[in-house]
This record gives structure tokens, sequence and C-alpha cells, in this order.
């Protein structure tokens, strides 16, 4: 029963090349542990008890040490990165048609506003998501030429 134990443990350390969990090698690892409990007692049930439990525990030790080590701070890329720019608006954007044009770091981008309000020509705004090909804006504070509706 060793040798499964040893091809199980193999899989799981190819597995953790191809993830970023770093889950997997703890999988292995138990799996070794397993492999060394099988040649003290042949009960399958043993076994895998040992793998679970030795498993189990590594996963939950580690974390907190893994997550020491890890970034959390995502940076937005590609089109997503100019969330949170500023740009301004080329094109009138009525929020009834969701129709509009700004224009941010020299692209032109179709823009629509979440609030109900129309923004006109030349206004400053901020760019607070993006929805498909469009993005949603809001004017930026102390901005007094904005229309209500």
């Amino acid at each position: 029963m060793w040798q499964i134990w040893l091809i199980i443990s193999g899989v799981f350390l190819i597995l953790e090349i191809f993830t970023i969990g770093f889950l997997a090698f703890w999988l292995s690892i138990g799996s070794l542990l397993a492999m060394v409990i099988s040649f003290i007692t042949d009960s399958l049930i043993v076994q895998t008890t040992v793998f679970v439990i030795s498993s189990a525990i590594l996963i939950f030790a580690t974390k907190p040490f893994i997550n020491k080590f890890t970034n959390k701070d995502t940076k937005l890329t590609n089109v997503y990165s100019i969330v949170g720019k500023k740009a301004i608006v080329i094109e009138d954007i009525d929020w009834a048609t969701g129709k509009g044009l700004v224009k941010s770091d020299g692209e032109v981008w179709s823009a629509k506003t979440d609030e109900q309000i129309n923004i006109p020509k030349g206004t400053e705004v901020e760019i607070e998501s993006i929805d498909g090909v469009k993005v949603s804006v809001k004017p930026i504070e102390n901005e007094q030429t904005i229309t209500q509706h």
C-alpha cells in the first residue's frame, strides 16, 4: 500500500505546480505521512485517518504563516487600471440614454452615469467602474454645471 500513497503524494506535488493556493503541497505531505503509517499497519482506515488529520492540521496551522508572505495588495491592470482616475467629458453624458464620451490618459471611452444627472461637456469626472465597453463615471465635487433630473 505504501506505493499507492507515494503515487498520490507525487500527484499532489505535480498538481501544486499548476495551482497557486499552496494547498496540494500539504496534501502531498499528508500522503507521505500515511505512507509511513502503512509500514506500521495494513489498516486502510488508519492510514486514511492519518492522511486526513495530518493534511488538515498542516493546512490550518500554516495558513497564518503563509498569509504573512503573500501579497494581499492586488493592483488593477489593463483596462481596470483606469478605475479611480479622472477624465474629461468630451460629449455630454445623458443618464437616460446612457450616451456620452470621456477622455482619460489620451483614450476616449463611452461613458454613462449611475446617478440621475446629465453631465455636460468639459466637466471633470472620476471613473467609478467599467461595465462592458463603457465606463461609469461620477462628477468630481464642486462642479456647478451639472443638471439634476
